[in-house]
């Protein structure tokens, strides 16, 4: 048993929890350089992004946290429409859907799809985008057979972290 809701101010800690078991899942504790602080700022404050919060038991009697899916939105030109994209880890532009590994296989990452499925629709999204790395292939079975999404073949990710960010400015 579980329940899915919107993540509040006070749920920050149990985030930051979830986000470091997922930086220790995809082997990359270090890279996990998140907050407390940050997070308020960043999804409550100014929210850059939002969150989803699975917990064991009721909405009447919440247990522990058990899982994420962190999002926000982008735009496609091509479109003209915005998108919702997340990351997610058990079956993933979702920024990060990730569920404990005791508490996969129970529905929680179907649950957690169907919610932003409904903000996308909500919000007229034309698309719901994701990544999920390349090793992971529970992950990847789940998303192409349980949720029918395609793979995009033909596209591959880049990235530009603070340094590179910074050196951008020689080109004003």
């Amino acid at each position: 048993m579980y329940h899915i809701r919107p993540a509040r101010p006070d749920d920050v800690d149990a985030l930051l929890q979830l986000i470091l078991d997922l930086a220790t899942y995809e082997k990359e504790p270090e890279s996990a350089k998140a907050t407390p602080d940050l997070l308020r700022r960043n999804l409550f404050e100014t929210p850059y992004a939002h969150a989803f919060l699975a917990f064991s038991g009721t909405e009447q009697a919440p247990g522990e946290p058990i899982g994420m899916a962190l999002y926000f939105f982008n735009f496609s030109t091509w479109t003209g429409r915005p998108g919702l994209y997340s990351s997610y880890l058990l079956p993933r532009k979702l920024e990060d859907l990730y569920v404990k590994p005791e508490f996969r296989s129970l529905g929680v990452g179907k649950a957690f799809f169907g919610h932003l499925g409904k903000v996308a629709q909500e919000k007229g999204c034309a698309r719901l985008d994701w990544s999920v790395l390349k090793w992971n292939q529970p992950s990847i079975d789940f998303y192409e057979k349980r949720l029918g999404a395609k793979p995009m073949t033909e596209w591959m990710g880049m990235r530009l972290e603070e340094e590179g960010i910074d050196n951008l400015k020689e080109f004003c």
